[in-house]
C-alpha cells in the first residue's frame, strides 16, 4: 500500500525517519520495535523483547539491534546506524533506497551495483525473531557480516557494563546461544546457511535513544556484542537469521518458516484491512490466557480500564470473534477481582462493564446469554459502590457517586507533576456518574426479564436508579454555559468544558434531557471536537496546552489539558448518530479519514493513543493503541450499520 511504502529522500532524512517507527507483536507478548531506518531511538527499542515468567511476566528486551556489513572485493559496508550523543555512526542509512511495510517490513539497500533487501517477522506462536537477507544484485559474491547488539533488562530500564554479565557463547546448531544473567532464557542466534561465528566480546558505550534525550530522561546505555557471524551470498541467494528465547531450532528450516509465516499474514486492501491486523496484533495470548494489550511497546497487558473500553472493538467489530470476546473477558474477570469489586484508582472502570456488555449485545443479539452468564458480576460492582464498601468511592444519599482519596487522581485523567495530580476532579465526576446510571437501568432492566420475580437486586436498587434520574441533570447542568459540569465538589460545578460529560449524553440509558443532549452536542461539536479526535480541554481555557511536546513536566500537563484521543470519537458518534441517524455517516467518515492518512507517521501501519489539540495535530503517545484502534473499529461499524440502514 502506497501509504506504508517510503523513498530514499525520505529515509536517508533522520529527522523524518527516526520519527517513524514498526512494531511487530507476537501472540506471547514478545515485540519488535525500531524506526524504520532500524536506529533505536527510545529505551522501549528492540529487536526482540519477550516477557519472562519468572520475572512476573514483565517484557525484556534480549536482543537491541543486530548490524549489518557487506564486503565485496575488500571493501566494507556497514549498514547499522546508531547514536552517541550528537553523533550517529556508523550511518549505513545513507545505503537505504526503498522501505515497504506490507506484508512485513522489507528495507532494500543499494551500495554501487549492490542491491540488498532484509524482511523482518515474529513468528506469532513464538517468542522468535526472523531475519531473511537477500542479495538481489551483485557483480559477485559478497560477504555478510552480522554483529548482534544484547542487552537483557527490562523495557524500561537501561543497561551498563558490569562484571556479572555472563558473556561466553554456548555452541547450538548453525549458531551461539547467549544468557547473560541468572533467570533469563536462552538468546538462540541461529543462520540458515553456512555461517561462521568469530567471538570478539565488547562493550559498546554510550548508545543514546534521541527520544529520551529529548525528554530529558536516562538516555545512555552499554551494549554488549559477543562476536559476528560471516557468511557468503551469491547474487540471488538467502540467508534467514533467527533469535528466539524458546528453544534452539533446527537452521535447515528457517526458510521454510519465515515463508510459512509471511504467507500467513494477509494482505492488506483497504484500511479496515490495516485496522483487524493491528486488532489482532494488541491480543496476547501468552500461556493460553488471552489479555488485551493496552498498547506498545510500553504499555501494560491486561489492565481494566483499556480492555474493557476495547474489547469489543478488537474482538467484535475487528475480528467478529464473540468467543474470543468472552475468553477475555473471562479471563479479566478473574484478574480482576480486587479492582472490580473493592478498590480502583480509577472508580468509572468497573462500571464500563455494562456498555461492553451492551456492545456484546448489540453486536450478537446473545442478550439472555450475556445477563445469565455475566449478570451476577455486574451486580456485586454495583453493589460495591453502596456505602462502606469501597474507601475511593461511595454512593451518596442522593444516589450519586463521590469519588475522593486526597491527592489522587480517581479517573481516567490520571497524570501526575511531582507525584501531585495534575486533575484531581474529586467529587461527584461527570462520566463516573452516568456510567453509574447506565448500568443501573441496564441491571434492572435484564433484572426484570431474566431474574425472579421476586429480586431482591431489583427491590435494592431499583430506589438507587430513581433518585440517580431526580438528581443527575440538576447536580451537573449549568443552562449559563449550556454543558454539563466535569465535576462538583463542596465549591460547587467545576466548569472546565471537558469531554467526560460525552457519556452523559451517549450512552444507551441517559439520566438528561433531549434538549441538554442537543446543547451540549452542540458545544462539544464546536470546541473539542478535531479532525483528529476529541481534546480533553477547551482552547479557551488558560489551562489548555495544545501541543505535547518537551520534558515529562510540559507533557503530563498536555496530557489530559488539551491532548486529543480517539478513544472519546467513538462517544461522539454514538450520540451524534443518536440524534441524526444515517444524516451522521459523511461526517462520521470525514472524523475517521484522517487517520488512515496518518498511517505513515508515529508507527507505521498503526494507530496513536493520542495527538496535539492544536492543527496539524500531530500522533504521539504509544505508537500502536488499543483504544484507539478499538475506537476505529467501533465507528466503522456504526457507520456501515446506519449505511445499512
Amino acid at each position: 500500500m502506497a501509504f506504508l511504502k517510503f523513498n530514499k529522500s525520505e529515509l536517508v532524512n533522520l529527522s523524518y525517519s527516526l520519527k517513524r517507527e514498526i512494531i511487530l507483536a507476537s501472540k506471547t507478548g514478545a515485540y519488535c520495535n525500531t524506526s524504520i531506518v532500524t536506529c533505536n531511538t527510545r529505551r522501549y527499542h528492540g529487536l526482540l523483547a519477550v516477557p519472562i515468567d519468572a520475572f512476573g511476566g514483565f517484557r525484556f528486551i534480549l536482543l537491541s539491534s543486530l548490524d549489518e556489513s557487506l564486503t565485496l572485493n575488500g571493501k566494507r559496508f556497514n549498514l547499522g546506524i546508531h547514536c552517541y550523543g550528537d553523533i550517529y555512526e556508523p550511518r549505513g542509512h545513507k545505503y537505504i533506497v526503498d522501505f515497504d511495510a506490507d506484508p512485513v517490513p522489507m528495507i532494500t539497500y543499494k551500495i554501487g551495483e549492490i542491491v540488498f533487501r532484509k524482511s523482518i517477522v515474529l513468528v506469532p506462536e513464538n517468542n522468535q525473531l526472523l531475519v531473511r537477507y537477500e542479495l538481489v544484485q551483485a557483480p559477485g559474491k559478497v560477504r555478510l557480516d552480522l554483529k548482534p547488539f544484547l542487552s537483557f533488562r527490562r523495557v524500561h530500564d537501561l543497561t551498563h557494563e558490569n562484571s556479572v554479565a555472563r558473556t561466553a557463547p554456548k555452541e547450538i546448531p548453525g549458531g551461539v546461544a547467549f544468557n547473560l544473567y541468572d533467570g533469563f532464557p536462552d538468546l538462540n542466534l541461529q543462520l540458515s546457511g553456512k555461517a561462521e561465528y568469530k567471538s570478539s566480546p565488547y562493550w559498546y558505550h554510550g548508545i543514546t535513544y534521541s527520544d529520551e534525550m529529548r525528554r530529558g530522561f536516562d538516555c545512555r546505555e552499554d551494549l554488549f556484542v559477543p562476536g559476528m557471524f560471516e557468511t557468503e551470498l551469491a547474487p540471488g541467494e538467502s540467508v534467514v537469521f533467527s533469535a528466539n528465547a524458546d528453544a534452539p531450532v533446527a537452521p535447515a528450516g528457517l526458510k521454510r518458516k519465515f515463508s510459512a509465516t509471511v504467507g500467513r499474514i494477509g494482505p492488506i486492501t483497504s484500511f479496515h484491512d490495516q485496522l483487524v491486523r493491528d486488532a489482532d496484533l494488541l491480543i496476547q495470548d501468552a500461556n493460553g490466557h488471552k489479555q488485551i494489550v493496552a498498547g506498545y511497546s510500553w504499555l501494560y497487558t491486561g489492565l481494566l480500564r483499556e480492555t474493557l473500553y476495547s474489547l469489543a472493538g478488537l474482538t467484535l467489530y475487528g475480528k467478529d470473534d464473540p468467543k474470543e470476546f468472552e475468553e477475555i473477558l473471562d479471563n479479566l474477570i478473574a484478574d480482576e477481582q480486587e479492582r472490580l469489586f473493592h478498590r480502583t484508582t480509577q472508580v468509572e472502570a468497573p462500571l464500563f462493564m455494562t456498555v461492553t456488555l451492551q456492545q456484546y449485545i448489540a453486536y450478537t443479539g446473545a442478550e439472555k446469554r450475556a445477563w445469565t452468564k455475566y449478570g451476577e458480576t455486574l451486580k456485586g460492582i454495583l453493589a460495591s459502590y453502596l456505602p462502606g464498601c469501597r474507601k475511593e468511592v461511595a454512593m451518596q444519599p442522593n444516589g450519586l457517586l463521590w469519588a475522593q482519596v486526597d491527592g489522587v487522581a480517581l479517573s481516567w485523567m490520571n497524570a501526575y507533576i511531582n507525584g501531585r495530580a495534575v486533575t484531581e476532579r474529586a467529587g461527584y465526576q461527570v462520566e463516573t456518574n452516568a456510567l453509574w446510571y447506565n448500568a443501573l437501568c441496564f441491571a434492572l432492566d435484564m433484572e426484570a426479564k431474566y431474574g425472579p420475580k421476586d429480586s431482591a437486586f431489583t427491590a435494592q436498587f431499583t430506589p438507587v436508579r430513581d433518585l440517580v434520574a431526580k438528581n443527575f441533570q440538576p447536580v451537573f447542568w449549568n443552562q449559563e454555559f449550556g454543558f454539563l459540569a466535569d465535576y462538583v465538589d463542596n465549591g460547587g460545578q467545576n466548569l472546565d468544558l471537558r469531554p467526560n460529560q460525552l457519556w452523559a449524553v451517549s450512552l444507551d440509558y441517559r439520566a438528561v434531557t433531549d434538549e441538554v443532549v442537543g446543547l451540549v452536542m452542540r458545544v462539544v461539536n464546536n470546541e473539542l471536537v478535531t479532525r483528529r479526535g476529541i481534546r480533553t480541554l477547551s482552547p479557551r481555557d488558560s489551562k489548555y496546552k495544545g501541543v505535547y511536546e518537551g520534558n515529562q513536566i510540559e507533557r503530563d500537563l498536555a496530557y489530559n489539558n488539551g491532548c486529543t484521543w480517539i478513544f472519546l470519537l467513538a462517544q461522539f458518534c454514538y450520540a451524534s448518530f443518536n440524534m441524526m441517524g444515517k444524516n451522521f455517516v459523511k461526517r462520521a467518515e470525514w472524523l475517521t479519514e484522517g487517520f488512515y492518512e496518518d498511517l505513515s507517521k508515529h508507527g507505521v501501519g498503526s494507530f496513536s493513543e493520542l495527538y496535539d489539540g492544536d492543527p496539524p495535530h500531530e500522533p504521539h503517545g504509544a505508537i500502536s493503541s488499543a483504544t484507539a484502534t478499538a475506537a476505529l473499529l467501533n465507528i466503522n461499524w456504526l457507520i456501515d450499520k446506519y449505511k445499512e440502514e
